[in-house]
């Protein structure tokens, strides 16, 4: 799905970070934001009302070395937690080229979890993209929490291909780079398979 831009000798990347709502969507954006050096970074661009942190997306372009000599750039997205942003969700979908799931470790989300990732499956599905072979990283955030789910059972539960799978405290950065790392890895991993 990725876009090849011929005139600028750009390729550009979407992943789109999924989870339920307040799980760490935002936060993994903004920490992986202020860690880029300004040079590699775009503008940052945060869509928000009162009911929701997250309405659209944040945005922006993230430059990581070339391919066959085209520039290679990353789009990060969230989409909004809430349910009833479901044609939100939907949409930011489009045209994905790796997946994030942030799972809220808290034992009280556990459910919300489960729903958010079926809700994901389900659109993914409508686009007629193949989950089995789209890149795709399972994020455990809000480790540092007291009252977790244990990793193993988050894993059991949420895990659906092997995927790699982070342990996360987003609000301290931790794990944050470490995802972003391997979900970009993942994605050009992919693009070099289907170029041959």
């Amino acid at each position: 799905m990725s876009f090849l831009n011929y005139s600028t000798k750009e390729i550009n990347f979407k992943i789109v970070y999924y989870g339920p709502g307040l799980s760490g969507k935002t936060t993994n954006i903004k920490e992986i934001y202020n860690k880029i050096k300004q040079d590699n970074k775009g503008k940052l661009v945060s869509l928000a009302t009162e009911t929701e942190r997250t309405l659209f997306f944040d945005f922006f372009p993230l430059d990581l070395g070339t391919i066959s000599g085209y520039k290679v750039k990353f789009h990060l997205y969230t989409v909004p937690g809430q349910i009833y942003y479901s044609s939100s969700r939907k949409l930011i979908l489009k045209g994905v080229d790796g997946v994030v799931f942030v799972a809220d470790s808290q034992r009280e989300r556990f459910e919300a979890n489960i729903e958010s990732l079926n809700d994901m499956l389900e659109n993914l599905r409508e686009y007629n993209l193949q989950f089995e072979e789209l890149p795709y990283i399972l994020q455990l955030n809000k480790r540092d929490l007291p009252n977790i789910t244990p990793a193993n059972e988050l894993i059991e539960t949420l895990r659906r291909k092997g995927e790699p799978v982070v342990e996360a405290v987003a609000m301290k950065s931790t794990g944050v780079i470490e995802t972003l790392k391997a979900i970009s890895r993942l994605v050009m991993k992919d693009v070099k398979a289907k170029l041959g």
